[in-house]
C-alpha cells in the first residue's frame, strides 16, 4: 500500500539536499510560478509571429524559441537559488549587487542605445539589463542593514541602507529609467517601514519621493511627453494604447481564440510590454483575471509567510521581494488598461525578455530560499508543528 510520504517525490527522511530542500520548499508558490512560466511560453508562441513580421524576421517563432531558452534558464536559476541558506543568500545579494553596480557604470561608456535610454549591454545576440539584477539584491543588502542597525551594535545599518539607495538609484537615473526608479523606490519604502522605523521617518520619505518624481517632469522630456499623452490623449499619439485597449475589448470573456488575435498586428511592442493585451484579446476577460489572480496569489501568499518569519532580516527582505514582483506586475496591467501613463515595464514571467525573465528567477528564487521552514525560523504557530501549510 503506498503511505502518502512515497506518493511525493522524495520520502520525509530522505535527508539529501535536494530532498531537505524539497520539504522545506513552498511548493504551492513554487506550482504557481511554474504555472506563470508556462504561459509565458505560452503567450510568446501567440505574440512571436507577428512581431517577427513587423521586424522582417525569417523565422516566425524567432521569438518563442528565445522565450523557452529564457524560461528554461529562468527556472534552474529559481531552483539553484532557492536551495541557498540565509547567509549564502546575503552573500550572493552582496557581490550582485556589486556586479551589476559595476556595469551600470560602465553603460555610458558601453552600453547600447535604444529610445533614448542606454541600459543594456548587447553580446551574442543578448541584451543585459544590469538594473533588472540590481532590484533583488538591493532590497536584500538594504533589509540586511536595516536588520543589523536594529541590533544596537554601533553597525551604521540605516545610513548604509541609504547609501546604497541613492547610489542605485543615482545610476538608474542617470541612464534614464524612472520607471524602475519607482519600483525600488517603493520597494525600499516597504523595507524601510516593515525594519520598524519611526512612521514620522516613513513619511518623511514619501514626501521626498513624491517630490522626486514630480521633478522627473520637468527634467527629463520623454516622461513629461508620456504624463502629456496620458492626460491629454486626444493631443498626442496614443497608438500603442489605444490599440492594447481595443484588443482587451475585443476578447470580450472567452477570446477570440487561440491565435486569432488581429490587434497584436499593430502593437509594436505587442510580445513585451503590452503581451497582457494579447492573452486578454485571445483568451478573454477569464484569462486576465485568472492571470491576475495567479500574481496576487504569489504576493499574498508570500507576503503572509514573510510576515510569520521570526527572524527580522529574513521577514523584512522576503516581503520586500515580494512587494517587487507585485509592483511590476501591478505597472504592466495598469499600463494595458490605460489606467496609469506608459512605462517600459515587463509582465513577470509573461513578457518576452531574457534579463527580465533571468532576474525575475533570481528574485523569487531568493523569495523561497529566505521562506522556507528551517527550525526556528517561523514564531511558534507557523513553525514546523504546522508543515502542511507548506505541504
Amino acid at each position: 500500500m503506498t503511505t502518502a510520504s512515497q506518493a511525493h517525490a522524495f520520502p520525509r527522511s530522505d535527508r539529501s539536499p535536494l530532498g531537505v530542500w524539497w520539504w522545506t520548499v513552498d511548493r504551492w508558490m513554487l506550482g504557481v510560478v511554474g504555472l506563470l512560466i508556462f504561459i509565458g511560453v505560452l503567450m510568446s508562441f501567440a505574440a512571436s509571429p507577428a512581431a517577427a513580421a513587423r521586424m522582417n524576421l525569417g523565422d516566425p517563432f524567432h521569438f518563442a524559441v528565445r522565450q523557452c531558452v529564457f524560461a528554461a534558464a529562468s527556472t534552474m536559476i529559481l531552483l539553484s537559488v532557492s536551495m541557498l541558506d540565509v547567509r549564502n543568500v546575503r552573500r550572493a545579494a552582496f557581490f550582485i549587487w556589486l556586479f551589476a553596480i559595476a556595469v551600470m557604470i560602465a553603460l555610458p561608456f558601453i552600453g547600447h542605445n535604444a529610445k533614448g535610454a542606454t541600459r543594456w549591454i548587447q553580446f551574442g545576440g543578448f541584451t543585459f539589463q544590469p538594473s533588472e539584477y540590481m532590484k533583488p539584491a538591493l532590497i536584500i543588502l538594504v533589509s540586511w542593514m536595516f536588520a543589523e542597525g536594529q541590533k544596537g551594535q554601533g553597525v551604521p545599518g540605516v545610513s548604509i541602507a541609504f547609501a546604497l539607495y541613492l547610489v542605485s538609484v543615482g545610476l538608474l537615473v542617470i541612464q534614464p529609467d524612472i520607471g524602475q526608479t519607482v519600483l525600488i523606490t517603493v520597494a525600499f519604502g516597504a523595507a524601510f517601514w516593515m525594519a520598524g522605523v519611526p512612521l514620522s521617518w516613513v513619511m518623511l520619505l514619501g514626501v521626498l519621493a513624491a517630490a522626486g518624481l514630480s521633478s522627473t517632469y520637468f527634467l527629463f522630456p520623454h516622461v513629461a511627453s508620456r504624463v502629456d499623452r496620458f492626460l491629454s490623449p486626444e493631443k498626442a499619439d496614443t497608438h500603442q494604447v489605444d490599440r492594447a485597449a481595443e484588443a482587451i475589448a475585443a476578447g470580450g470573456v472567452f477570446g477570440r481564440g487561440p491565435g486569432e488575435g488581429v490587434m497584436k498586428r499593430h502593437v509594436p511592442d505587442l510580445h513585451t510590454d503590452f503581451i497582457y493585451s494579447v492573452g486578454a484579446e485571445e483568451y478573454g476577460l477569464i484569462f486576465s483575471l485568472l492571470l491576475i489572480s495567479l500574481f496576487g496569489f504569489v504576493v499574498i501568499r508570500g507576503l503572509y509567510r514573510a510576515m510569520k518569519l521570526s527572524d527580522p532580516f529574513e521577514q523584512v527582505a522576503a516581503a520586500g521581494l515580494f512587494v517587487l514582483v507585485g509592483q511590476q506586475a501591478i505597472i504592466n496591467v495598469a499600463v494595458n488598461l490605460n489606467l496609469i501613463p506608459t512605462k517600459g515595464m515587463t509582465l513577470p514571467f509573461i513578457s518576452y525578455g531574457g534579463s527580465s525573465m533571468l532576474a525575475m528567477g533570481l528574485t523569487l528564487g531568493m523569495a523561497l530560499a529566505l521562506t522556507r521552514r528551517r527550525p526556528g525560523a517561523y514564531t511558534p504557530t507557523e513553525g514546523l508543528a504546522k508543515a502542511g501549510a507548506f505541504a
